[in-house]
């Protein structure tokens, strides 16, 4: 797991090196729904996205489950465009999750990585973003198979 983490690292910091884009997005804060889906169930809830630098945003989640569980989350994310594709970029990321159920607590560490899609000249912001999970607490587990898709309203 630690080669992994140490992999995720220093590719986000060589794309960050490498890259010379002068407007990396095209909002500066995104509210809407996510959809969190894959092997287990599937979870339905709140997303803001929000940048703090012209690459850097923080993508949060309350995202509720079948089965009276709630996740609580935050990704740091890295975020560039596509050349050629306006409204379209993609992203990195890595930041902890929380499922609180009514007996215990989950720890979790999930990366991402997504596509993000801004449509030109209209307030509606929409990513689609693999989120595998490492669970951390329980027994160490790795769930590859979750995907998140948002809806959400840029301005």
């Amino acid at each position: 797991m630690k080669k992994l983490i140490f992999t995720l690292f220093c590719c986000t910091a060589l794309l960050a090196l490498t890259s010379n884009v002068a407007n990396a997005q095209s909002y500066k804060t995104a509210l809407g729904m996510r959809i969190d889906a894959g092997d287990g169930s599937t979870g339905v809830g709140f997303n803001v996205k929000h940048f703090f630098s012209r690459n850097g945003a923080v993508d949060a989640n309350l995202i509720f489950f079948d089965g009276n569980v709630v996740g609580l989350g935050a990704e740091f994310q890295y975020q560039a465009p596509i050349a050629g594709a306006r409204g379209l970029d993609w992203y990195l990321g890595v930041g902890p999750n929380f499922l609180f159920g009514k007996h215990d607590t989950a720890v979790q560490l999930r990366p991402t990585a997504g596509l993000d899609f801004k449509i030109p000249n209209a307030p509606i912001d929409f990513a689609f973003d693999w989120r595998p999970m490492f669970t951390l607490n329980q027994g160490t587990q790795f769930t590859a198979a979750r995907f998140g898709i948002s809806l959400r309203y840029a301005f």
